[in-house]
């Protein structure tokens, strides 16, 4: 069971390699995360974008790209293209986003097309490793559904737990943060994070413990639970927590990346391939991190 994120990273060493097709690749960080990820074992790649400046930044940075396949197309849309017709073929396992916009690549990956969509709704997984947290912490969805609604959440709720046992976490344990851990009538979060409670207990969303509405104090501190005489098996020891809207997901998550300090991944997920996706700021490391979780994640 993945308790790090280096841990991930020794999981995916462990599965047989991922083809990973990368849109767009005439990015730095990515360049370098991508060349780690093959040295390592963990996958092959095939890098669709400008070949010229691909070969720049190799030169520049000292990469080996002598064992990565290179599909030269120097308009980024027909580069985005390419790359998810890689998916779509079977020549490629998962998909990741090099110099170009989020909303450019999900509309290709959405393209009818290129049939890669599921039933699922697609949502944004980050996973962080605070350095004041004792085990990896989930959280979702900060970058894809801006206010998601009951049937939305179960659907990243589910997405979430698939990761979640992809890195040996049977039964992740999920809280619906809200700004209290009563249930107010007033506020939509709660009333949500009561039902999905409750869907759970009744075993309509399995693989799960689910315990909500609760403050983030006590989805992550046994003391503040305590003081606040909450008795739950979530509180204070969560894997997983679901935001109850992007904007709340996207402050979290930056909080977590500047004021905590935290490593991250990320991916998204609910199509029939991993989507690597972090932000464009994010360090090599960073995604060399959600490439090993894509990889993972393949095999769900």
């Amino acid at each position: 069971m993945a308790k790090t994120l280096k841990d991930i990273i020794d999981l995916a060493k462990d599965k047989e390699r991922k083809i990973l097709s990368v849109a767009v690749a005439q990015d730095k960080e990515v360049l370098i995360s991508v060349i780690e990820a093959v040295k390592l074992g963990i996958i092959d790649a095939i890098l669709v974008g400008d070949i010229d400046k691909i070969k720049s930044i190799a030169k520049e940075e000292y990469l080996n790209i002598d064992d990565v396949k290179i599909i030269d197309e120097k308009d980024n849309k027909k580069a985005v293209r390419k790359a998810v017709e890689l998916i779509a073929i079977g020549k490629a396992d998962f998909i990741m986003k090099g110099m170009i916009g989020t909303a450019e690549l999900l509309k290709a990956v959405l393209d009818k097309k290129a049939n890669l969509r599921k039933k699922n709704l697609l949502s944004h997984i980050m996973i962080y490793d605070v350095p004041t947290y004792h085990k990896l912490l989930f959280l979702t969805d900060g970058g894809i559904v801006p206010y998601p609604e009951l049937n939305e959440k179960i659907s990243i709720i589910e997405n979430a737990v698939e990761v979640a046992h992809s890195l040996g976490i049977q039964c992740p344990k999920i809280s619906p943060i809200c700004a209290l851990e009563m249930v107010n009538p007033n506020m939509q979060s709660t009333i949500d994070a009561a039902a999905l409670t409750q869907m759970n207990r009744r075993g309509q969303i399995k693989g799960c413990i689910i315990d909500g509405p609760l403050a983030l104090d006590n989805a992550i501190s046994k003391e503040a639970a305590e003081h606040k005489g909450i008795k739950s098996k979530v509180a204070g020891d969560v894997d997983i927590l679901l935001v109850p809207s992007m904007e709340a997901g996207n402050f979290l998550a930056k909080s977590m990346g500047y004021l905590a300090k935290a490593e991250n991944a990320g991916i998204v997920v609910g199509a029939k391939c991993p989507i690597v996706l972090v932000s464009r700021s994010d360090t090599a490391k960073s995604k060399l991190y959600s490439i090993a979780l894509g990889a993972l994640s393949c095999n769900q």
